[in-house]
C-alpha cells in the first residue's frame, strides 16, 4: 500500500533545478534514502517529499502528512527544554494528556537533559521519538551521517529499522548510504 507518491516532482532554486522529474512511490515500511554531496539539494528534496517545501513541478500525494524527525534549522530541539519537556509539549500539541509522557520510550536519552546539550545522535533520537508521537505513516529525518560516529549510526539504524518493521515508511538523507539498508536510493549527486 502506497503511503507517499511523487510524480515528475522538481524543485527549482533561482535558475537551476535542484532535482526534477522525480518519480517515487513509497509503501508502508519502506526506507528511502536521498543521497548526494553537500549542496546537492538533499534536505530540500526530503522536505519536498514530506510536503514541507513547495514543488516547482510535478505532484505529490500522501495518505497522511509525513512527520519530521530531526531536520536542522527546521525541526530541532528547543535549547532550554529538557527531553521530557519536549515529549510533554508534543503530546499537548497533539491534544493528548501529558500523563502519557511517562510511557514514552526514550531510547536511552536522559529525561532531564536540555536540548542545547544534546549530541547530534541524541537530537536524531529525540526527533524520531517526537515524530512517532503523531502515529505517522511516514517519518522524514535529515543528515543520518552528520556528526555521528559508526556506533551511533548503527544504533540509529536499529531505531529506523524498528520503525520500518512497524509499517512506518522512513525517508532519510545522507552523503552516502549502504544501498542494502534501504528500499530505494534517490541519488542527487548523479548528473
Amino acid at each position: 500500500m502506497s503511503v507517499l507518491e511523487a510524480r515528475g516532482a522538481g524543485v527549482r532554486r533561482r535558475r537551476r533545478w535542484l532535482f526534477r522529474d522525480l518519480d517515487v512511490t513509497v509503501a508502508a515500511g519502506e526506507i528511502v534514502a536521498v543521497v548526494g554531496p553537500p549542496g546537492s539539494g538533499r534536505t530540500t528534496a526530503l522536505l519536498a517529499l514530506a510536503g514541507r517545501f513547495r514543488l516547482g513541478a510535478g505532484s505529490l500525494s500522501f495518505s497522511r502528512t509525513p512527520s519530521l524527525g530531526h531536520v536542522p534549522e527546521v525541526e530541532a530541539p528547543e535549547p532550554v527544554f529538557t527531553v521530557a519537556e519536549h515529549v510533554r509539549e508534543r503530546l499537548a500539541l497533539l491534544g493528548r494528556p501529558g500523563s502519557e509522557a511517562a510511557g514514552v520510550e526514550l531510547h536511552g536519552l536522559a529525561p532531564e537533559k536540555p536540548g542545547r546539550e544534546l549530541t547530534p545522535y541524541e537530537k536524531q533520537v529525540l526527533g524520531l521519538i517526537l515524530a512517532g508521537l503523531s502515529e505517522p505513516q511516514v517519518i522524514a529525518l535529515d543528515g543520518l551521517d552528520d556528526g555521528l560516529d559508526q556506533g551511533e549510526q548503527a544504533r540509529l539504524w536499529e531505531l529506523i529499522e524498528e520503525l520500518s518493521e512497524r509499517g512506518i515508511a522512513v525517508l532519510v538523507t545522507a552523503r552516502e548510504i549502504d544501498p542494502g539498508r534501504v528500499t530505494e536510493v534517490i541519488d542527487l549527486g548523479v548528473s
